[in-house]
Order: C-alpha cells, then sequence, then structure tokens
C-alpha cells in the first residue's frame, strides 16, 4: 500500500470517484486527533498533505501545546502465557528486559518482511 511520508508522519491515499479526487488522513494520532487533506492530482495531495502537516505543528506550537507525534511506541499486546513466560525466562537469561527480547524480535522480523 502507497503511503506519503514528511517530517515524521505518514498519510494515508485514497480515491473518491464521486468526487473526482483524491484525499487522506494522518495515520497513528489516535482518535481525538484528525489531520486530513484532498488534491485533485498526486502533486496537489502531497502538497495539501505537507501544509496540513506544517499547520497542525504551526498551531500546536501557538496554543503551546506538544504535537502528537504518530504511534506512541506504547503497544499492548495479549499473548499466551507460555510465551510470556519463554519470553521473560530469556531476558533474565540474558539480563535484557522484556521490551528489549520483543524489540529485537519485531525488528528481526521486519527486515525479513
Amino acid at each position: 500500500m502507497e503511503r506519503l511520508e514528511y517530517n515524521g508522519y505518514s498519510g494515508s491515499i485514497e480515491y473518491s470517484k464521486a468526487d473526482n479526487c483524491f484525499f487522506g488522513k494522518v495515520l497513528g494520532l489516535g482518535k481525538e486527533t484528525r489531520i486530513t487533506y484532498e488534491g485533485e492530482t498526486a502533486s496537489e495531495l502531497y502538497e495539501d498533505f505537507k501544509g496540513s502537516i506544517d499547520f497542525y505543528l504551526e498551531f500546536c506550537k501557538e496554543k503551546g501545546i506538544k504535537p502528537k507525534k504518530p504511534y506512541s511506541g506504547i503497544l499492548n499486546i495479549r499473548i499466551p502465557s507460555e510465551i510470556h513466560r519463554k519470553i521473560a525466562m530469556l531476558a533474565k537469561d540474558k539480563q535484557v528486559s522484556i521490551n528489549s527480547i520483543i524489540c529485537d524480535s519485531l525488528e528481526r522480523r521486519l527486515q525479513e518482511a
């Protein structure tokens, strides 16, 4: 799937046949923050994407608000207790955190993809 990228933010690319235009939203900001953009061409879409992010960052600066970064880095997962135990034992044996074991495993998997 194609995405737009700018200043650490990623955005979707969608097309409305009814409106004959491209549109999208910035991904990973949570439900309370929504940044959208549109354009009749791919170039217009990208320019509006960048402009929307710049506007959001400037708005936050003016209001003294810390801008939301996409994907907080906090991820709650549910795994079988036996896998949890194995991860905990491996982390203890290697004298690292469970988080470190999981991050390393995910990073390796993403490199393979």
